[in-house]
């Protein structure tokens, strides 16, 4: 039996690793993760796949200098890789783009040459599949052509990244504070925060505007965000948006949520970016600032009622908050009680027993409300086992700046890197 204590996030992440690397399945090309223990079929793929779980495989070879991660990683970028021509989708955290940024993220940790080469596949796929005008009916950052272009610039195919915006600036609504987009072409509702909506469009504009120096970009971007923040129902000392516009009318949708997805967690990691890309502005740090007040006072991680904050993961839950934390540590110096609480709250929800340690979501209308263990980055270990260790990593003052640049994909710190020849030695 593992044994942690309430407030120690680098034995958590061990019990979670261990875990995680007894649910790879060997699959002739490598290993691969499936999204729960009960699924039959693994999955490549950034969101609840192999290439979410070699972001945490990563960070964990960083932090404790053991081999046998870097060997799954290995192993599990040998399996990516040779799905990347049969995968289908394209999206970020869907398809091909994630496991691109995966593929990257191995090679520039650890030196792989096999797996750059397979990421420079993944964006020739890509190309391929692009028909004049994207890759698909979506708009938005996990699925659709805003989450390629941050997926392309991550890669450092700059071009890619541009041309995946080019349908933006003819497609943007005009609102009356702003620009707004469908989430998907035809769709009624208009979304607003990180994963389907104006904000986590609005950072692929800025990240790609800024770094390729196209304003038009970013003015496009802030347009974008000052349509959502038109739409404050928190008074002036915080931030809270709705669901969508109009509000999504389903038994599962609350009107506003807290979490990186659709709520103010996530939407202060676009304000974040927006203060880098426009440094001289005030209005985006104090944006990001009512953020975090109204995750901070919003009773999270208590369960206050049924269905009130039933995540774990890094997508909608209690992750993606310490994942902001660990930010506002580094950034402004105020996150470490709240990350401590977080962390507390994800060691008393954990499974511990011999076989590691894992996280069960839950579904307060399902009996049993349970739901299986993940494995992936989204819902699972992976994303919950990176935060931990960043976590780890600024309390103990071991790596106080560690940081990850808004908004995501997850990317890649290049200290501690091994030699190429080690890479290879470990693959051989």
């Amino acid at each position: 039996m593992i044994t942690v204590a309430s407030d120690d996030a680098e034995s958590l992440a061990v019990g979670a690793l261990e875990w995680l690397l007894k649910a790879a399945r060997d699959t002739g090309d490598g290993v691969a993760w499936p999204d729960t223990l009960t699924d039959e079929q693994v999955t490549p793929v950034l969101y609840n796949g192999s290439s979410g779980v070699l972001t945490a495989l990563l960070d964990a070879w960083r932090y404790f200098a053991d081999d046998r991660y870097a060997d799954m990683t290995l192993r599990g970028a040998c399996s990516v890789a040779a799905a990347v021509g049969e995968w289908e989708d394209s999206g970020l955290y869907t398809g091909v783009a994630g496991m691109a940024v995966a593929l990257r993220g191995v090679h520039r940790v650890l030196g792989d040459t096999a797996a750059r080469v397979a990421a420079d596949r993944a964006l020739d796929v890509l190309r391929s599949r692009y028909d004049g005008a994207g890759w698909n009916d979506w708009f938005e950052l996990v699925a659709g052509n805003a989450g390629i272009a941050l997926a392309a610039l991550e890669c450092g195919d700059l071009d890619l990244a541009q041309l995946a915006l080019e349908r933006y600036p003819r497609t943007a609504e005009p609102t009356t504070a702003g620009v707004q987009w469908e989430v998907e072409t035809g769709r009624v509702h208009r979304m607003l925060h990180m994963s389907h909506g104006t904000l986590g469009i609005a950072c692929a504009l800025a990240a790609v505007g800024r770094t390729t120096d196209r304003p038009d970009l970013v003015d496009l971007a802030v347009a974008g965000a000052a349509d959502v923040v038109s739409r404050n129902e928190a008074g002036p000392d915080g931030f809270l948006v709705a669901y969508s516009d109009p509000q999504q009318q389903h038994e599962r949708i609350e009107r506003h949520n807290y979490g990186w997805c659709h709520g103010a967690a996530g939407d202060a990691q676009a304000f974040r970016l927006l203060a880098q890309v426009l440094p001289d502005d005030p209005a985006w740090p104090a944006l990001a600032d009512r953020c975090w007040h109204t995750v901070v006072d919003s009773g999270i991680p208590r369960r206050i009622r049924p269905g009130f904050w039933d995540n774990n993961g890094r997508c909608c839950g209690t992750a993606g908050v310490l994942a902001l934390a660990c930010d506002r540590q580094v950034e402004r110096g105020d996150g470490r009680d709240f990350a401590d609480l977080l962390v507390a709250d994800l060691a008393a929800r954990a499974t511990t027993d011999t076989d590691g340690i894992r996280w069960s979501n839950v579904e307060h209308r399902q009996t049993p409300s349970d739901l299986a263990p993940a494995t992936g980055w989204a819902m699972g270990n992976a994303g919950i086992i990176r935060e931990l260790l960043r976590h780890a990593r600024i309390s103990t003052n071991r790596d106080p700046h560690y940081a990850v640049p808004p908004p995501g994909p997850p990317t890649y710190r290049l200290s501690a890197q091994v030699s190429r020849a080690a890479a290879e030695q470990l693959s051989a």
